[in-house]
């Protein structure tokens, strides 16, 4: 018997796989390749009102960078105009002046401290040069980002820098630049801020070195969370007649503006299938709050083309902030007019699109499918974890996707900075009987007033990343904490059969592995209030572990006891979610997660 329920979105963290007695390790998250391009023109050797140099501000806060950067970073050094004098007659020669000091290889911190500390400022700004030599000593593929320090336009163009921007975001091959105005005129601001915005990155004024030396380390830290969609490639068809079958796993595609496209899960009669997905949004610039809504839709077909009358809609509002958007269903048996095993066709629509997003976009899928269950323990739905103020502080650095989101390893207050427009993941992996709750504070920030008012958000997602709850509120610059009622979002101890709750929020707890806590910094309204906020997690991770469902053969899953599920991403081209801990396994096939991710 084969029940249609609904449930949300899948973790990026995986396929259901119940197998092993052990569950694997999760990876922890991965860190993009990033070249750091520092302006070394004469201008640099200008007094700063709070740091000696522009210069010496500006190596004082790539070595606080250097200081804080996670020891598994790749890091290089791009250095422009150090190597000529700003005389007319040395122009032609000023405007080639671009060196790569350190490739960006996995960090050696007094090697790049000391490439930093070499840096002489003397000559001519060439940016657009600057860019295109940093983005070639990058790796061709895979996630990549540049930071760009500059104190001033390009003197050298061309080529243009914003021309050369859009060259490095052509073909798909995107290259995030982020870039830093350092005590810049307008004229310099606008050129950046089109670097920044034609790449999907991020533009920050630091009108000082003090400024500077604060922002850097943090500008820094988000080039490092850019990331890359993942999985093997997949080509969603136009029908659900030609859909290609999605096989266990991870899976990427495109989609396109008011498109639908189609794909295949064959399903084991008794089985669950869980189907979602996740679209990403890329941060923009200047879109209007009516115009900044996006829709997703799912539909479900079953054999012939069947309209098994499942549908989903799922809509984002301010989506220019970089927001992630889920939508999906679960198919368990007494929902729809479809039933039984076999083949099923999930249909998902980029519906209603807003202004200022790409045409196309990269789609990530994720398939999970549950075997029927011999025993799925008991039917008793416990109350929900309740939250106690933390006695432990560590820090952590969120991931920007489900992919590599932040591994929070248990109770505790985990702290963290979000530049403004950032969305960012954790992950907090809960056996059967365990449940968490949690708070989220954001710190004092500059800036207040109506002109600042950006949006602050966090969401609670499952495994399959379902949502389960959020809140969101406004953020003036001041303290601020969410959920806005004080109150902890929270779920209920993980049992098999809280899929059957009376609470539609307990049904989506019903799969022990890894819950996923996402939150937002919205950006904002106010020229010159682009600074950091610090963050603070609050967690509590409560129950007791105790033993989960018994799953029953089917040709593709060999067997029997899997008490513990846990979530493990070993190789992105498999994406399992082990269940581990007891005396067999299973392997479990099968959900839809589209995940559309273009870089911000």
């Amino acid at each position: 018997m084969f029940r249609l329920s609904k449930l949300l979105p899948v973790a990026a963290a995986g396929l259901l796989a119940l197998g092993l007695a052990a569950p694997a390790q999760a990876q922890e998250p991965a860190y993009a390749p990033t070249m750091l391009v520092l302006d070394g023109s004469g201008s640099m050797k200008q007094a700063d009102p709070t740091s000696g140099t522009r210069m010496d501000a500006a190596k004082t806060a790539m070595r606080r960078f250097i200081g804080s950067a996670p020891a598994e970073a790749q890091v290089g050094l791009t250095v422009y105009g150090t190597r000529t004098g700003s005389a007319d007659a040395e122009k032609p020669q000023g405007c080639q002046d671009v060196q790569v000091l350190s490739p960006p290889r996995t960090i050696d911190k007094p090697a790049l401290t000391a490439a930093v500390d070499s840096i002489q400022p003397s000559g001519y700004t060439p940016i657009g040069t600057a860019l295109r030599t940093a983005a070639a000593a990058l790796p061709d593929t895979g996630p990549r980002a540049i930071v760009l320090v500059s104190d001033g336009e390009d003197t050298c163009a061309p080529p243009d820098p914003c021309e050369v921007a859009r060259e490095l975001t052509a073909h798909g091959a995107t290259v995030v630049v982020h870039a830093v105005g350092f005590a810049v005129d307008a004229r310099s601001r606008q050129q950046l801020t089109c670097i920044a915005q034609v790449t999907g990155g991020t533009y920050t004024d630091a009108p000082d070195g003090k400024t500077l030396e604060r922002i850097l380390p943090r500008v820094s830290a988000t080039a490092l969370r850019t990331y890359e969609p993942a999985g093997t490639p997949i080509t969603g068809a136009a029908t659900w007649d030609n859909a290609p079958v999605a096989a266990p796993g991870q899976h990427l595609d495109t989609i396109g503006q008011k498109e639908t496209r189609y794909y295949a899960v064959d399903v084991p009669d008794g089985g669950t299938a869980h189907f979602s997905g996740t679209v990403s949004f890329p941060r923009a610039d200047g879109v209007s709050r009516t115009e900044d809504f996006n829709t997703l839709q799912l539909r479900v077909y079953g054999a012939g083309g069947k309209d098994c009358h499942v549908f989903e809609t799922e809509q984002a509002t301010m989506s220019s902030d970089g927001v992630a958007l889920t939508v999906a269903r679960t198919l368990d048996g007494d929902d729809g007019s479809c039933a039984g095993g076999g083949r099923y066709y999930f249909a998902l629509t980029w519906d209603r699109v807003s202004a200022g997003v790409p045409e196309r976009l990269p789609v990530e899928l994720l398939t999970v499918v549950e075997p029927p269950v011999t025993d799925g323990g008991t039917r008793a739905v416990l109350p929900k974890v309740a939250f106690t103020e933390p006695t432990t502080t560590r820090p952590a650095t969120g991931g920007g996707s489900f992919n590599v989101a932040a591994t929070l390893t248990g109770s505790g207050r985990y702290t963290d900075t979000l530049q403004r427009g950032e969305y960012v993941f954790y992950r907090v992996k809960l056996d059967w009987g365990q449940g968490l709750a949690y708070r989220v504070h954001f710190g004092q920030a500059g800036g207040t007033g109506v002109d600042n008012v950006s949006n602050i958000a966090t969401t609670l997602y499952n495994p399959y990343r379902a949502e389960i709850d959020s809140d969101t509120t406004v953020f003036t610059g001041r303290p601020g904490v969410l959920p806005s009622n004080e109150e902890a979002l929270a779920t209920a101890p993980v049992r098999y059969y809280n899929r059957d709750a009376d609470s539609s929020s307990v049904r989506t707890q019903a799969v022990a592995g890894w819950y996923y806590i996402a939150v937002k910094l919205g950006a904002t309204f106010q020229d010159g209030d682009d600074v950091p906020v610090p963050v603070t997690l609050d967690l509590t991770v409560g129950g007791q572990p105790e033993d989960g469902p018994s799953y029953a053969r089917t040709a593709a899953t060999p067997v029997q006891k899997a008490p513990v599920l846990a979530t493990a991403v070993e190789q992105p081209e498999t994406w399992p979610i082990w269940l581990g801990g007891g005396a067999g396994a299973v392997v479990l096939a099968g959900v839809i997660t589209l995940l559309v991710r273009n870089r911000a």
